[in-house]
């Protein structure tokens, strides 16, 4: 039999050939804004004006030998933590990230940092110290596939920049390649990085300067979040009381193992908000690339099977992104993109630890951001509806 060429192969395969052409396509754009080296190079003098965000950076990723950015996309031999000072410049527009052209970046038009300082074990426990604030609540944010370090760094900034939530801010960085092209390695990368966020979680919630701890998790890395939640309940017999909430934005799991990662976290269990999109580009790839399998961030709520076993979940909170047409062209970073949707996070899911009955008022605005029943729809300020699921209440 004669041997076809992989692309008589692909033919037989349409699905295939589409998640190829799609990826492709995405691999042009990126190559085509490729960033230099050397972002995150501290700034000497910031730009006046300027904000800041001061986060502490956990990572599994190996360290750059050159310098120029730090860490890699590769996998490192253990957790390192640094101390990050980024500074936003004040032309900075809500929902971007203000890319520097070069290195070294114009702090007065550009996201910039101020400093970098590695910290051992010891101090990484004294900065929630000196950094959680009079609310006492930490945000662990965990970024998705195709996330380089630098991006990583900047995108956690911008969010926290723009939530305005007056939270400690920690990041964890877990080894993505930032390539398109690289998506078993980063799923990979994400399981072998589990045991360290789950560090990270105990350490922030063991802090007697914390009382409350919000997990954050976008696409890839809810699947890390998932893990490192299952591995402490399983190991501890429950997720630690303080954690309060996980967000998961366009989580990128299948859902016949979401069920089974939240039934082994045990009834005493954080609550869930979960946002999702039917019209989720990228998931629709990983949904091929995983057996055809329902990714959670991108279930559509048009269909009632759906609704009715949201409606009896207890602890969770869905929130249907799917007419929101501003943000990324792929309609999965909207969470951090869409000025709409950072204003209802920033009001609601992270200031109040959750939507509440009643309406939010953000700088004079209404917001309507009520979720008292099933199905409600934010209006008022929003150019689009969100729809809100809640099911049960929580734990």
């Amino acid at each position: 039999m004669p041997t076809r060429s992989i692309w008589s192969r692909l033919a037989l395969m349409p699905a295939l050939r589409a998640a190829v052409l799609v990826i492709a396509t995405a691999a042009s754009l990126t190559a085509c804004a490729s960033r230099p080296e050397g972002l995150l190079v501290p700034v000497e003098v910031p730009a006046p004006g300027a904000t800041k965000v001061d986060m502490l950076v956990a990572t599994t990723r190996a360290k750059d030998a050159s310098g120029a950015d730090f860490f890699t996309g590769e996998r490192g031999d253990a957790l390192s933590i640094s101390n990050i000072v980024v500074s936003i410049p004040p032309v900075h527009v809500k929902g971007n990230v203000e890319w520097p052209p070069r290195a070294p970046a114009d702090p007065e038009r550009y996201f910039t940092t101020t400093s970098i300082d590695a910290l051992s074990p010891s101090a990484a426990r004294n900065w929630f110290n000196t950094h959680v604030s009079r609310s006492r609540r930490v945000l662990i944010f965990v970024h998705g596939f195709n996330t380089p370090f630098d991006a990583s760094v900047f995108r956690f900034a911008q969010i926290v920049n723009d939530t305005d939530a007056g939270m400690a801010p920690v990041l964890f960085s877990w080894p993505s390649r930032g390539s398109l092209l690289d998506y078993n390695y980063d799923r990979e990368s994400a399981t072998f990085s589990r045991g360290e966020l789950a560090q990270v979680i105990e350490a922030a919630a063991s802090s007697p300067k914390v009382d409350e701890v919000i997990i954050m998790a976008h696409s890839m890395g809810s699947w890390v979040a998932m893990e490192a939640l299952r591995d402490i309940a399983l190991h501890r017999g429950r997720v630690p009381a303080k954690v309060r909430d996980v967000i998961l934005a366009s989580p990128d799991l299948d859902l016949d193992v979401f069920r089974k990662q939240v039934a082994d976290l045990g009834p005493k269990r954080p609550h869930f908000t979960v946002f999702v999109s039917a019209n989720d580009r990228a998931l629709r790839v990983s949904r091929l690339i995983a057996g055809r399998v329902t990714r959670v961030g991108a279930v559509d709520l048009t269909q009632e099977s759906y609704r009715t076993q949201l409606k009896s979940a207890t602890g969770f909170t869905v929130i249907d992104l799917s007419k929101i047409e501003d943000g990324d062209n792929l309609n999965h970073s909207q969470f951090a993109t869409s000025p709409e949707v950072v204003r209802l996070l920033g009001a609601g899911l992270i200031d109040d630890g959750g939507l509440s009955a009643g309406d939010r008022h953000n700088g004079g605005d209404q917001l309507a951001a009520t979720a008292v029943g099933t199905g409600q729809v934010l209006g008022s300020v929003l150019s689009a509806p969100i729809m809100i699921i809640q099911g049960g209440t929580r734990n």
